[in-house]
């Protein structure tokens, strides 16, 4: 007669331990942003042309005048009249482009590759994403920007000393001037993310900041004198170069009221980004 033993029951299977719940929460989508932007090698090529443009152009600028000046050669005229701070911030206008352009791949350059799909799977509520990108390129824009200024005036100051073009920081409306073209710079690069979420598209993001910045300006001298002098300084540009400018007349705004204008146009952007991005799908 053959016994059959009976088979070990399994042991009954303890509690799963529980996954830690993750949240969404502000700080988190902001250290991604940072993580993605860092992530990309066109991030540090365009962020280090927008600091050689700053710098490079602002040299250039101040070894023109002290040449032409040395040598008794001709100068125009806002050329004779500029100063350290005006030579040192000749950059500006190509930093921008840098900078706004990249702000345009900040945001437009997921919705090119998709992966803007899984971004707001992530972050189901949107509007995160968008003030987190806003934000995170805001900040090393405004840094680099700020940096690049004070470095290229203190550089400048050196190679226009003894010169009738020669500064230093404590003169009267330069540290203004310099902290001013950094938040120029910050801005004109949130605008560039602004204009890729609404746009979602490169080439368009891209095409309608340098219609905004460079082409749109110059096609108001086509206007009546009487029209551009109330149009002309509430023009994004025109309106951002008052926060730097030493200099001001009456057909130009102050520093304050070109802040405020330039950070208008900065809100106006960002609203008709976070309303598209609310209201349609990725």
């Amino acid at each position: 007669m053959s016994v059959t033993a009976p088979s070990p029951t399994a042991a009954p299977a303890g509690p799963r331990p529980d996954r830690p719940a993750y949240k969404v929460t502000a700080l988190r989508v902001l250290r991604s942003e940072w993580a993605k932007l860092w992530s990309l090698r066109s991030s540090w090529i365009t962020l280090g042309l927008a600091l050689l443009f700053l710098i490079g152009f602002g040299l250039i600028a101040a070894f023109q005048f002290k040449s032409r000046l040395s040598e008794g050669r001709p100068m125009d005229r806002d050329f004779a009249a500029a100063g350290a701070l005006s030579l040192s911030l000749f950059g500006t206008n190509f930093a921008q482009l840098a900078l706004g352009v990249l702000g345009v791949l900040v945001a437009a350059g997921e919705y090119s590759t998709g992966m803007i799909r899984s971004t707001l799977a992530a972050v189901p509520r949107r509007l995160p994403v968008l003030w987190s990108k806003a934000a995170v390129f805001g900040l090393i824009a405004l840094v680099l920007g700020t940096a690049g200024a004070f470095v290229t005036f203190l550089a400048d100051s050196r190679i226009l000393a003894g010169t009738r073009a020669a500064m230093g920081l404590s003169d009267a409306g330069v540290v203004r001037g310099l902290f001013g073209a950094g938040l120029y710079l910050a801005l004109v690069g949130v605008i560039g993310v602004a204009l890729g979420a609404l746009l979602r598209s490169v080439a368009g993001g891209i095409a309608v900041l340098v219609a905004t910045l460079m082409l749109i300006p110059g096609l108001t001298a086509l206007l009546p004198s009487s029209w551009q002098d109330h149009i002309s300084p509430y023009l994004p540009s025109h309106a951002g170069q008052a926060m730097f400018a030493l200099q001001h007349d009456s057909g130009t705004l102050s520093p304050t009221a070109g802040l405020l204008v330039f950070l208008g146009w900065t809100v106006l952007a960002l609203a008709g980004a976070a309303v598209r991005l609310t209201r349609s799908d990725a």
